[in-house]
């Protein structure tokens, strides 16, 4: 100390505290003065004396002004010291760096421009400070004083010539410290990471492409920054790493990446998947390209590559409010489960329910793939069981994806999972489902996609000949136990299962009419008979309409028709077109008909015949046909029917007088009220009016 105030005058020292700027300034150089000739006179501990005295008296005082003043001493030193700077930095770097971190931003400020002037003077010998260095230029860039900030950006651009000068710069030392601060949101310090990866990947001999995946996800992350300028240059950089890539003998982004690549695969994805849907076409393109490249790399669990990690992130992105990015989270899990079967399975329940939710997703396309992911699931028998249990689960609590979705995801998994493996699972749900109203909504809308989709052609084939063919009646068996909870679907069952014993399923369906009691006829009933009758004017009841030419020989069918006739209202559309469609058969058919079997049969054959029991020429019944009605006891199906129907008389029952109680108990009077009547149901004139208003796969029910 002594040496120091013996080398510097008191008024030097006492002017570079001072609070004027000028007066600083003058006794700086001063000091500057002094320490070239002390370095000329090679008197370098009288240098380090000096030195200390600006660190420990002036840069590290309470005073703002020492401060100050310390800090410009320090830089005029330097400056003194010229080519022989680099042996005294160890003591006057440090505290120029610590008071980047001062309270007063104005000393801040003199920070950065002390610290430019040493690096102007020590240049490359300056590196050994950078890691230290571009933390605190890191800092500064988000500083609140943009006095400051306008300050360490000149500082930075001084920094990165040294750098980009510099044969001493480490860049595998540089990596971590870029790394750690990727993912930081300030947009200032988005700016200065991303101006710093482009400056070092303009060097020719820092080879920046080979760390990208240390800082990829982070400019990812950029490109969904609300500052347009910061997006650009994110861009611009991934943009370039592209370019190189594609230049690059490498060729391919997997080679590139390699071994590195593969533990920050669910990071990088998180970072992608958004971008794919941003505002921006050259922002989506690279996204896009690089989500590609990513898919296409064959990574094995055993080499680190972390399937529940990627299905975390395709599943959070499955409640991203864009639509691309949710198909291409799909698209992901789809490649997953393809790939690695059994460890998809392993994380299925963190998945599953957000599958389910994708089902009632506004875009088709989305409901089309999750319906593909599920179908690929569902391969295994338990994981099917699952899905049809969760499915009905869902259109149980959530009618609105019924109504609007139903049709088309249950045609869909008919086509990717077997349609009568589905029904008939479906099927034996709703047997035991305790909801009769849900249930009987639910057949309701399986028999009308039965009836009406091509998808489910070859599953109508196989019920048209169930009397005749063993899995046909085998199906037709497992339809009906849930088909009770309505007696259109049954009806429409039995007129489907028709083949050359037709006789027997219209005798039953003609049995199920006459069954039918004042509590059955309501508007929802009508409803559906409604839909049934115009369901027989298309080209799927074709062979019903035909068999009306012989009605001698289709007697049963005949009552079926007129038994539902019976049951419509005259001034209704279905009435008049039914109706319509019985004025047409041939009545000579009948008469001819009808005089062959009573001319050359005996009463007991015409009774037989007319009650369902098939006869022979001869007038024996034929052996196959009787195995065949053994097969498929009717009498037995009809009394199901009926328990299942009584059932939904005392559920409804049961709700009347709870909605009675509920009722009279809120008015306290206590007197019977009129049934409250059904919600309103479209026009009787059928389904076409209001089809029209609907969207893709949606149901009436």
């Amino acid at each position: 100390m002594a040496d120091a105030l013996s080398a510097i005058p008191a008024a030097v020292l006492r002017n570079l505290s001072d609070k004027l700027y000028e007066k600083r300034k003058n006794a700086a150089l001063e000091v500057e003065g002094i320490v070239k000739q002390l370095a000329a006179a090679g008197d370098h501990d009288k240098i380090t004396a000096v030195i200390n005295l600006l660190t420990n008296e002036f840069t590290y005082s309470p005073q703002a002004n020492h401060r100050k003043g310390g800090l410009i001493g320090l830089a005029a030193a330097t400056v003194g010291l010229t080519s022989e700077a680099a042996q005294h930095l160890e003591q006057i770097v440090p505290p120029v760096l610590n008071s980047f971190s001062d309270q007063d931003s104005r000393v801040r400020y003199y920070a950065c421009e002390a610290l430019y002037n040493i690096a102007k003077v020590v240049r490359g010998d300056f590196i050994v400070f950078f890691n230290q260095i571009f933390d605190a230029l890191c800092k500064l860039s988000a500083d609140s004083d943009p006095n400051v900030q306008s300050a360490a950006h000149l500082l930075d651009r001084l920094v990165k010539d040294i750098v980009t000068e510099s044969n001493e710069f480490s860049i595998e030392e540089f990596i971590p410290l870029l790394r750690e601060r990727m993912n930081v949101l300030n947009p200032y310090v988005r700016q200065f990471l991303v101006g710093w990866i482009t400056v070092l990947d303009s060097v020719p001999d820092i080879d920046m492409l080979g760390f990208l995946p240390d800082f990829l996800d982070g400019l990812f992350n950029m490109l969904s920054d609300s500052s347009h300028e910061i997006r650009q240059q994110a861009d611009s950089a991934l943009s370039e790493f592209l370019q190189e890539i594609k230049n690059s003998p490498i060729n391919e982004f997997v080679k590139l990446g390699g071994d590195q690549l593969v533990p920050y695969y669910a990071d990088i994805l998180g970072a992608i998947l958004p971008c794919i849907s941003d505002k921006e076409e050259k922002i989506r393109v690279v996204a896009r390209e690089t989500n590609e490249e990513l898919r296409a790399i064959q990574a094995d669990p055993a080499e680190g590559f972390d399937v529940g990690a990627i299905l975390s992130i395709a599943r959070r992105q499955l409640s991203s409010e864009w639509e691309a990015t949710r198909i291409e989270a799909l698209h992901w899990i789809s490649t997953l489960l393809n790939r690695h079967r059994a460890e998809v399975l392993l994380s299925l329940n963190d998945i599953f329910e957000t599958l389910l939710k994708a089902l009632s997703d506004p875009s088709d396309e989305v409901v089309l793939l999750v319906l593909e992911v599920h179908a690929c699931i569902a391969k295994d028998p338990p994981n099917f069981r699952q899905l049809v249990v969760f499915l009905v689960h869902n259109f149980r609590i959530d009618a609105t994806l019924l109504e609007k979705r139903g049709a088309l995801i249950v045609r869909r998994l008919c086509v990717l999972l077997d349609a009568e493996r589905v029904y008939r699972e479906l099927s034996t749900i709703l047997e035991g489902e305790c909801d009769l109203d849900f249930a009987t909504i639910m057949v309701q809308a399986l028999n009308l996609i039965l009836l009406t989709s091509s998808e489910l052609s070859e599953l109508r084939g196989l019920l048209k000949h169930s009397l005749v063919n063993p899995a046909g009646k085998d199906l037709f068996l497992s339809l009906y136990s849930s088909w009770c909870h309505s007696p259109m679907a049954i009806i429409s069952l039995c007129l489907l299962a028709q083949a050359w014993l037709h006789h027997l399923a219209y005798q039953h369906a003609s049995s199920i009419i006459q069954s039918m009691v004042e509590e059955d006829i309501n508007v929802k009933f009508l409803v559906q008979l409604d839909k049934l009758i115009h369901l027989l004017e298309t080209p799927i009841f074709a062979y019903l309409r035909l068999q009306l030419l012989e009605p001698g020989r289709y007697m049963w069918l005949l009552k079926a028709l007129y038994g539902l006739l019976m049951l419509l209202p005259q001034q209704s559309k279905a009435f008049r077109v039914l109706k319509t469609r019985l004025k047409t058969v041939p009545s000579y058919s009948f008469s001819s008909e009808q005089s062959k079997w009573t001319s050359g049969n005996s009463y007991s054959q015409v009774h037989r015949m007319i009650s369902g029991s098939p006869v022979s020429e001869d007038g024996d019944m034929d052996e196959d046909l009787r195995s065949v009605q053994n097969g498929i006891n009717f009498a037995s199906r009809l009394q199901q029917f009926e328990q299942m129907q009584q059932q939904h008389r005392m559920h409804s029952k049961s709700q009347t007088q709870s909605r009675y109680n509920s009722t009279s108990s809120s008015k306290g009077v206590q007197r019977p009220e009129e049934p409250r009547r059904p919600s309103p149901v479209p026009d009787m004139s059928g389904p076409s009016s209001r089809s029209s208003r609907r969207g893709p796969g949606q149901l009436q029910i």
